[in-house]
């Protein structure tokens, strides 16, 4: 879509800064309102690049409101914007600490949201959810062979089945979304996507974390024996599929997108190591969370046969990148780890 007024709901987070990036170097007549409430995984820093290229920035606008202020939202949507909704808690270890945040931002923020585009006759709702609402796969041994040789993987028939907090909060959101489409006939598209790394992700989660706890020299948390399995996807396959979906996507459909690349979490760990000329001897094993779920795996053909999308970055490659980024971004991961203290 060309010419496209962008209503990017969490946009200075991870993904949502990304997203933003793209929009705005890849489709010059695009114009992008940006929301989000920056807690502490929001992060304006994550955009300086677009404030300090004057041909991005005049397209544009930051808005500081909260999704779950049904006013703000009212004077945000006006008409024939597309809203890509990415705002969101997504933190399990934190949903298991404290679960309230994830049930107003996930849920109640995604119902103000969505009466404020249904009033405001949005051309086009796109939401973004997880592979995690599907639930858990069953899962291989790797002694036994690759982990993904030949295994099930969620299909966007599969039943959602979520196992954790935020995994049901994120559910809850995608129930609201698709009956909006089918009791008010608001155009919706579904995405969910398999874990995303790469630049600018808040250091709690697996890659970041490792990489800027290895670049310290400190130890390296790992839960249980780190045979858990995840399909990873570098982010800006990501970006291209949410955007993929918003251009093509069938109305009150759902897509998934996955990154074809099945890793246990230690084998995830030993690469960021190898790449950082660090010794294994860094690792850590830890008790496990609760309810860990042993495995996540995407069946992306869906968006493949009727998106014409698919992942382009190899894991080894994107990961590559990824721990080139923060060594060179040091400046920005450690003022984000300032914060948190």
């Amino acid at each position: 879509m060309s010419g496209v007024h962008y209503v990017v709901t969490g946009g200075a987070g991870f993904v949502g800064s990304n997203l933003v990036r793209y929009i705005l170097t890849t489709r010059p007549d695009a114009r992008v309102t940006n929301v989000d409430t920056l807690t502490y995984a929001g992060n304006l820093e994550s955009l300086a690049d677009i404030d300090d290229a004057p041909e991005l920035a005049g397209r544009h606008r930051f808005v500081h409101a909260d999704i779950c202020d049904g006013e703000a939202m009212a004077g945000i949507l006006s008409g024939d914007e597309v809203v890509l909704h990415l705002a969101a808690e997504s933190h399990v270890d934190r949903s298991i600490q404290a679960d309230a945040p994830f049930m107003r931002t996930n849920v109640l923020g995604t119902r103000t949201l969505l009466q404020a585009a249904l009033d405001a006759g949005v051309r086009r709702f796109v939401h973004v959810s997880t592979d995690e609402v599907y639930g858990e796969l069953p899962w291989r041994d790797p002694a036994e062979g690759h982990p993904d040789d030949g295994a099930p993987r969620f299909t966007e028939q599969t039943p959602l089945a979520p196992r954790s907090p935020y995994a049901a909060s994120k559910a809850a959101s995608d129930h609201l979304v698709l009956a909006y489409h089918h009791t008010h006939d608001l155009d919706i598209v579904v995405t969910r996507c398999s874990n995303n790394y790469g630049p600018y992700q808040y250091p709690e989660k697996l890659i970041p974390l490792m990489i800027t706890r290895a670049l310290s020299d400190e130890p390296l948390p790992v839960y249980g024996d780190g045979q858990h399995v995840r399909d990873w996807i570098q982010v800006l396959d990501h970006v291209r599929g949410i955007l993929a979906a918003a251009d093509a996507g069938e109305s009150g459909r759902t897509y998934n997108f996955g990154g074809g690349a099945e890793r246990t979490n230690l084998s995830v760990v030993h690469a960021i190591l190898e790449a950082l000329d660090k010794p294994r001897t860094l690792i850590r094993h830890v008790q496990d969370r609760p309810g860990h779920d042993r495995r996540y795996a995407m069946d992306a053909s869906r968006a493949h046969d009727e998106l014409g999308w698919a992942p382009t970055a190899s894991f080894d490659e994107g990961l590559q990148g990824t721990v080139a980024w923060y060594l060179e971004h040091r400046g920005w991961w450690r003022r984000v780890q300032a914060r948190q203290t």
